[in-house]
């Protein structure tokens, strides 16, 4: 009776232990797998912050297979097996400088635009425009229009108030007006107004007209960089006279002590061909003249118009493209006579048989 009494109880234990002994068991492999998870994220987190460097896999020639990959003086990749070209003028994107020490880099980096200058008309402020209109389009009372005026005429005032001030706006405005009709670029514009500031700090302009001043300057950034603007030309559009321009010039040179390059002849050929529609055949020949003849000394104290003028007419005898003398003066803006008497003396020292038609 007694075992009989006993067996199911313990049959009746055995599963409550069990089942507690399940729970158990499944808590812990949870508990386990948990910490298995926080480690290898711990261990993912630790490399995402710290990556590794990326190990460049080496090249093979696709000919041979062969990793003996060289680069050449001309900076190709060459297989050092078989000779194939693997890539050939590769794009290098880095400075064409080399520095070795982080000051050198300094000092030798660059960035940013071309520095260029800046004027009392082209400051970043804000201007009233002469638009009688409102924001949405409407046009404006005759009294709010006065009062637009009267705003513009004080604001100019205002933002001109030194002797100096005016005195550059008003370069600046004549300068502008010379270089639209001349067809000079920004950057000899730029280079006449840093010449003019230089004469106006040194009182060169007092008793002399701005226009005159503002002519030489112009003439003279013209020849630093190799425009042929002759003073010719440029008095033709301007007040100021060829005499007292050229007066000016030689004030500014001698004063501020401004060596100017020789101006070359062959500058003046291209816009000669161009104004007498000439082809490119008569350009070389009239620049292979030019060279000739400054190579014998020939050009030394002769104006650089006339000569190229006189090269220009003997190359289109030469090439069945008969231009007048005239015709050649008036696009070199000399006379006839300078290009009668630089023709032949060309033609006789250079010993050149002109046929005659």
């Amino acid at each position: 009776m007694v075992s009989e009494v006993t067996t199911p109880n313990k049959a009746a234990s055995s599963p409550q232990t069990g089942e507690r002994g399940s729970s158990g068991g499944s808590e812990d492999k949870q508990r386990s797998m948990k910490n298995v998870l926080e480690k290898l994220y711990s261990i993912h987190r630790r490399q995402v912050q710290q990556p590794q460097p990326e190990q460049e896999t080496p090249k093979t020639c696709p000919h041979c297979g062969s990793t003996r990959i060289i680069k050449n003086e001309l900076g190709q990749l060459v297989c050092e097996r078989c000779g194939f070209v693997i890539e050939d003028r590769p794009v290098d994107l880095g400075p064409e400088w080399r520095a070795f020490t982080p000051e050198e880099r300094n000092t030798r980096s660059r960035t940013g635009g071309p520095l260029r200058h800046t004027g009392l008309g082209e400051a970043l402020t804000t201007k009233i425009d002469l638009v009688f209109k409102d924001s949405s389009g409407k046009e404006l009372s005759l009294r709010q229009k006065l009062e637009i005026l009267k705003y513009r005429k004080w604001q100019q005032r205002i933002r001109i108030q030194t002797s100096y001030e005016r005195n550059i706006l008003q370069a600046l405005h004549e300068l502008n007006k010379l270089a639209a009709n001349l067809g000079i670029p920004k950057v000899v514009v730029d280079e006449a107004l840093s010449i003019y500031e230089k004469v106006l700090e040194q009182g060169l302009v007092k008793g002399r007209s701005i226009e005159a001043i503002v002519a030489a300057c112009l003439h003279m950034a013209c020849r630093i960089h190799g425009i042929p603007r002759s003073l010719d030309e440029i008095s033709q559009y301007t007040k100021a006279s060829r005499k007292e321009i050229a007066r000016c010039f030689r004030l500014i040179a001698r004063e501020l002590g401004v060596k100017l390059p020789l101006a070359d002849p062959k500058m003046y050929v291209p816009k000669i061909c161009e104004h007498l529609k000439l082809s490119g055949e008569i350009m070389r020949e009239a620049m292979r003249i030019l060279d000739e003849a400054k190579r014998r000394g020939l050009t030394a104290g002769k104006d650089p118009a006339g000569l190229a003028a006189a090269a220009v007419y003997i190359a289109a005898l030469l090439k069945g493209e008969v231009r007048t003398q005239k015709e050649v003066a008036q696009a070199a803006q000399v006379t006839e006579v300078t290009v009668r008497n630089r023709y032949k003396e060309l033609a006789r020292e250079l010993g050149i048989k002109i046929p005659v038609k």
